[in-house]
């Protein structure tokens, strides 16, 4: 019986009372129901995962429903120019991914991914209330302009751009510390040493993804729609009052939660290594690496590699780490175990891959930005119904949606029938939606100079171009379905193969990918606007996209993104390499150290 009661406890967690979590009442797969509207199980194995993605889906439904419509209030209501509307986007959406380091800190070190969630689940609902009030005042925007050309408006003052900003940058600080955290907690719900419950991680990440989605595809039509023909401050109230109807939610699954405790900050582990592997730089490494300094527990511990040699200074034991007695006196920032050491192997091998999936960002801040004023000079009437140039998105997050769908129910079943395994390594996924995006830029450039050809043959002063919009569908599938593929490879790529210890701070790793994607943009638009600008003219962006040249700036966006995959093939290429000799040399070891005890035995 007591080995029975053994069995249904989760080792590494524990429940809201702070007891050893019990996998019959906490965790399991159903707490995502709750927050899909699904009906939740009766038995509590299930109740927690339900809730999670419901967080994360409000998150989206309020980021996305700003952040892919704001550019038209910009240029519409603000009357700013087309790049500079680009750019406060951009901007917006960079710092609220930037600041998930912040909240995988806080996470890690101090709160807990519980915690964090709440706190920044509340800071994200005062910042979308704050602008749902900024856009119902008159006296926080300009005076309405007709006009074609927003330099013949008035453009907002300082003051009404400083209550804009303070609300976009409480949703960014919101955005940043509730996303680093929402996808661990929900990792936390399994029990990676249980089969079975193994198995449905592995169709977790995918189908996180997919009900997240789903609150994008929401913000990008029904709240876009309320915001263009109801009013921006209802469509931002929403946003406000579904954040806060989810955290309400959110808490009513406190009991059915696994917890895992905070394990100190391991931006402190890193610059522990570094410092002590810097000390002891001049130091020669023994000749068996048995001598290197080790401190944690046979199980836990981590083997050695040969990779990033220079850390493994930081485990070598010298004279000075002796006291006066001849006792061995660990001070952490001079002498560092070689699990330790071995964790932040584990981070720095994420960095090559982390560098080559930022490009995939810039183009997909070209969706919710270039793309949508495209949208909006030209035809989008269907049966007397305008579609808002901010719901052409949907073709972007249908294809997320149809591609998550079909990989979820044909490819994983096939490939696991065909060789063993549930679905596509992380590697492969990525490398699928980098080479989409590619396709996709270059689909959108093509698309763009039909567009201005027309323009340049209608009436300057015409607000909407004989063309339809739908010729845009292409370029929207394509990086859409290449997000679908690149966002669940990330995910887990940098959950699965970074610590136990770090796992909150590398989803904020991961999340600075989309931040890097969004200034990346922002730098390429200023230094664009900057180079090719002359004689007067705006150049390839500026005020209006039909004075540009945007097709030369997606076909720029777009080799950029086939040259970015050719290094991600590389690298590729050297883990794959890297690890077969690291497995060759763990077998070597192990052959010799059972060899050493049989000789011993003898």
């Amino acid at each position: 019986m007591e080995e029975k009661k053994m069995s249904w406890i989760v080792s590494d967690a524990v429940d809201y009372k702070g007891f050893p979590a019990d996998k019959s009442k906490t965790g399991g797969w159903v707490p995502a129901a709750l927050s899909l509207g699904t009906n939740l199980s009766a038995s509590g194995i299930y109740v927690s995962q339900l809730v999670i993605p419901g967080i994360e889906i409000c998150e989206r439904l309020s980021t996305m429903g700003i952040a892919v419509n704001l550019v038209t209030y910009l240029g519409g209501t603000m009357h700013l120019s087309s790049a500079t509307s680009a750019n406060i986007v951009t901007d917006f959406m960079g710092t609220s991914f930037l600041l998930c380091l912040l909240g995988g800190f806080l996470a890690d070190a101090f709160l807990g991914r519980y915690r964090t969630i709440l706190i920044f689940s509340i800071i994200q609902t005062m910042g979308t209330g704050m602008l749902a009030i900024s856009t119902k005042l008159p006296q926080l925007r300009p005076p309405p302009c007709n006009s074609v050309l927003t330099t013949k408006c008035q453009q907002a003052s300082t003051s009404q751009m400083g209550v804009l900003y303070l609300s976009l940058y409480l949703i960014a600080l919101g955005t940043g510390g509730l996303k680093s955290s929402v996808s661990g907690f929900g990792t936390d719900q399994f029990d990676e040493k249980d089969e079975k419950e193994k198995i449905q991680m592995a169709y977790f990440f995918n189908r996180f993804f997919l009900v997240v989605s789903t609150g994008t595809l929401m913000a990008v039509t029904v709240l876009v729609y309320i915001q263009d023909e109801v009013g921006r401050s209802w469509g931002y109230g929403i946003c406000s009052i579904s954040m806060l109807t989810a955290i309400v939610i959110f808490l009513s699954a406190t009991k059915r939660y696994r917890y895992k405790k905070p394990s100190g900050s391991p931006i402190v582990q890193i610059c522990q290594v570094i410092s002590a592997s810097v000390k002891k730089r001049k130091l020669e490494m023994p000749e068996n690496i048995a001598f290197l300094y080790e401190n944690h527990p046979e199980g836990s511990r981590i083997h050695h590699t040969d990779e990033y040699r220079c850390l493994d200074k930081a485990s070598v034991v010298s004279e000075e780490d002796y006291g006066n007695n001849g006792s061995l006196v660990v001070n952490p920032w001079k002498l560092c175990p070689v699990t330790s050491v071995e964790e932040v192997k584990m981070v720095a091998r994420l960095l090559p891959v982390w560098a080559t999936t930022i490009v995939f960002w810039t183009t997909y801040a070209q969706m919710i930005t270039f793309s949508v004023q495209q949208a909006s000079t030209m035809e989008r009437t269907v049966g007397g119904f305008q579609i808002p140039a901010g719901s052409l998105t949907v073709f972007f997050v249908s294809a997320i949606l149809i591609t998550l769908g079909v990989y979820d129910r044909v490819v994983m079943p096939v490939w696991k029938k065909w060789n063993g395994k549930p679905g596509l390594s992380n590697l492969q996924k990525i490398a699928i939606g980098l080479i989409l995006s590619a396709f996709g830029m270059a689909c959108a450039a093509l698309s763009e100079v039909k567009r201005l050809s027309v323009a340049r043959n209608s009436d300057p002063n015409t607000t909407t171009l004989p063309i339809s919009v739908f010729i845009l569908i292409p370029q929207f599938f394509l990086v859409g379905a290449g997000e679908g593929f690149i966002y669940t490879g990330q995910l887990d790529f940098f959950i699965t193969e970074s610590p136990k210890g770090m796992k909150t701070m590398s989803t904020g790793l991961f999340l600075t990918t989309l931040s890097l994607g969004f200034f990346l943009s922002s730098l390429l638009v200023s230094i664009i606007k900057s180079v090719t600008a002359h004689d007067g003219k705006q150049g390839w962006v500026g005020d209006h996209i039909n004075n540009g040249r945007l097709d030369l700036f997606y076909a720029l966006v777009s080799g950029l993104s086939f040259v970015n995959f050719l290094f991600f093939l590389l690298i590729w290429y050297r883990r794959r390499k890297a690890k077969r000799v690291s497995e060759i040399a763990i077998t070597t070891n192990n052959v010799s150290s059972i060899a050493e005890k049989v000789l011993d035995i003898a």
